[in-house]
């Protein structure tokens, strides 16, 4: 549906390696700025994948339906989720939301967004049969 193909850092990493630097400018680039460049690059990418997210969901929820996809191009700092599961009957919006955060703590915490659609099991029929 949507994607991305680069993070916010690398996209301002590269960025910063094109842009031309003036003979006389106060700012250069050196070994070492490379090095830091790199290891925050490096630090970018989460070890959270699409299969974590959903085994927690599956074994902790009880989830049925559980689509997760990568916005962030790979690197793993952005995900959107859909989920479906009957512990959230009578639950409002919130509530589930709250439920599926609590649930994946350690990982949201690691990646830099977040973005679950939460379901009974009779809205998500009801979605799947009006769009059929």
């Amino acid at each position: 549906m949507y994607s991305r193909t680069t993070t916010l850092l690398s996209r301002s990493c590269r960025y910063l390696l094109r842009t031309p630097i003036r003979q006389n400018s106060p700012f250069s680039i050196t070994a070492r700025s490379f090095a830091a460049i790199n290891a925050a690059m490096a630090d970018a990418t989460s070890s959270v994948t699409p299969e974590l997210l959903k085994s927690k969901l599956v074994e902790q929820l009880q989830a049925q339906v559980v689509e997760i996809e990568d916005l962030s191009g790979g690197c793993g700092q952005a995900f959107q989720a859909i989920i479906v599961s009957p512990q959230f009957e009578k639950k409002t919006m919130l509530a589930r939301h709250r439920l599926v955060n609590s649930v994946l703590k350690s990982e949201i915490a690691a990646i830099h967004a977040w973005t679950p659609k939460c379901y009974t099991p009779e809205q998500w029929q009801a979605l799947q049969q009006g769009s059929a």
